[in-house]
């Protein structure tokens, strides 16, 4: 009886798994073959291929397709390869694609759940019309001291360290440093706190900082499990951050604007945008679309500006301080990590970086601001350049939330694939952007491509490091702003170069989805020749 119960339920689950991995086929839709259970996750879920290099070969597995299919477990989702399609998903019909896929539920993790990037629908919209004045221009240029000091703090650092050695160089772990510096600008422009974690290397923003950003497996999994199956996650009430974090995050967000309150103190910082927010105060700042702040800046674009009068909790601001430091401490810092893997391999580009950087500081008389930094042309083109070859984040995730018709996903095909309302899709940014028909010798690291000669030939919806479409990341002029005094205050003092222990070439390692080099990211750092002081 037994016997026959296990073959029963054998064929039940056989005939089930039938029924969900034919959901492409059905309609011509190409996919990698699916293992049961696990789809087409299993390389990753067994750490065996990065999420980068995952989306690579599903994306390079079926050329001249226009999208084709992927089996995140019992999950169908679309992989956009088309860039009219990617058009109308990001631009044109982005109400049919409003939402990102659930990250968490947001009453088990109200700060992961509530952020900007989580929302959903009219309430994403109402946070989104709030927020978007904070990140304008005229706001970022009044962060820029406080980025500069942070940036004063680990040049001391390292200049006591290199003139420490006989050998007049240090082997640095340049994704350690470069977290250290993104948390002490967050720190600064987002909390007001002062904190120099290249000093003080275990301070307490600084290790939970690492616990919120720092994804290991067992996130990846849960991350993997909200978009999959998030009732099921629900049910067990799993959260991502540990209750330690949450309190540290909402005790210091709480305490602060409290005290500010109390003191009648005024910073220009994220804390006292949340707290104008709160009260309605921020103004739409209408010059914002030639601003130059480069390249790779995300395009505005006008969605809702109306008179906004929803009243947000103390949790909703909580979760949009949160968002702020992990995208800045984690994905800011990733970016910077492999700008200065790039530069280190590449000396020639270095050296012509180094020197615009000397000749701006000489003309300007030392003068360091929002808008000298915004006059140098290489420093832009270099940081586009890195950004195509390393996007923090890998892919665009997108919900349906109205059943949207994708059309036939090739030309052999006969029947047009109809997307179902809650079902995902993935724009695979990293692989586009690393697309030889689009940008030719893809893995060369190659600042010409974005030169005023030749940018005008990047096709558009090819290149979108921080996003597209209404649903972009409404921080890359920050990001871009941070990025670019980094590496002029970097330059200006230090020469990179491999060390030893530099990976060449890159090999991603698989123990994180976080973008991470196998061994570490070290580099020799030295005293450039005729260093200020």
């Amino acid at each position: 009886m037994l016997v026959l119960s296990m073959l029963v339920l054998l064929a039940v689950l056989w005939l089930y798994l039938r029924q969900v991995y034919s959901r492409f086929s059905k309609y011509g839709v190409r996919h990698l073959k699916p293992i049961p259970l696990l789809g087409n996750m299993a390389r990753i879920t067994l750490r065996v291929e990065h999420v980068a290099l995952h989306n690579e070969r599903i994306y390079n597995s079926f050329p001249g397709e226009r999208f084709v299919g992927s089996y995140e477990f019992l999950t169908p989702t679309i992989y956009i390869r088309d860039l009219e399609l990617i058009k109308k998903i990001t631009v044109k019909h982005y109400e049919h694609f409003v939402d990102h896929r659930a990250i968490v539920d947001e009453d088990v993790d109200p700060f992961l759940g509530r952020n900007l990037f989580a929302m959903k629908g009219h309430k994403w919209r109402d946070m989104r019309l709030t927020l978007s004045p904070a990140f304008t221009s005229s706001k970022i240029r009044l962060m820029v001291p406080f980025m500069v000091e942070v940036g004063d703090q680990m040049i001391e650092s390292l200049k006591k360290k290199i003139l420490c050695t006989e050998s007049g160089s240090i082997e640095v772990e340049s994704k350690d440093l470069m977290m250290r510096y993104a948390n002490d600008v967050i720190a600064s422009c987002a909390f007001g706190l002062k904190v120099d974690s290249h000093t003080d290397e275990d301070n307490l923003f600084y290790e939970m900082g690492r616990a919120a950003s720092v994804f290991g497996f067992i996130q990846h999994l849960k991350f993997i499990g909200f978009s999959s199956c998030p009732n099921l996650m629900k049910k067990f009430k799993l959260t991502i951050f540990t209750e330690e974090v949450t309190r540290f995050f909402k005790d210091l967000v709480l305490n602060t604007m409290n005290e500010r309150d109390a003191r009648q103190i005024v910073r220009n910082d994220m804390i006292h945008l949340l707290m104008e927010a709160k009260k309605g105060k921020l103004s739409h700042d209408t010059k914002v679309a030639n601003d130059g702040a480069g390249f790779a800046t995300a395009e505005e674009y006008n969605v809702g500006k109306r008179q906004n009068d929803r009243v947000w909790s103390t949790d909703d601001l909580i979760a949009q301080a949160v968002l702020f430091f992990i995208a800045g401490f984690e994905t800011t810092s990733v970016a910077m990590t492999f700008l200065l893997y790039e530069l280190a391999l590449n000396p020639e580009i270095q050296d012509r970086l180094a020197l615009e950087i000397r000749e701006n500081h000489k003309v300007n008389e030392g003068k360091f601001d929002y808008s000298s930094i915004q006059q140098l042309n290489y420093l832009d083109m270099v940081v586009s350049e890195s950004l195509r070859l390393w996007p923090p984040d890998v892919g665009l995730d997108r919900l349906c939330v109205k059943d949207f018709n994708l059309g036939k996903p090739s030309s052999d095909a006969t029947r047009d694939y109809i997307i179902r309302k809650d079902e995902g899709i993935v724009i695979p940014m990293g692989a586009i952007q690393r697309d030889p028909e689009y940008f030719p010798d893809p893995t060369k690291f190659d600042p010409e491509r974005f030169s005023d000669a030749n940018k005008h030939n990047i096709k558009p919806f090819t290149y979108m490091p921080f996003g597209l479409g209404p649903r972009n990341c409404t921080a890359s002029r920050f990001a871009l702003c941070e990025m670019k005094i980094m590496v002029y205050q970097l330059l200006l003092h230090i020469e990179l170069s491999p060390s030893e222990k530099t990976c060449i070439p890159i090999k991603l390692t698989t123990d994180t989805f976080n973008l991470r080099i196998k061994g570490g990211h070290w580099l020799r750092f030295k005293l450039r020749k005729g260093t200020l002081d």
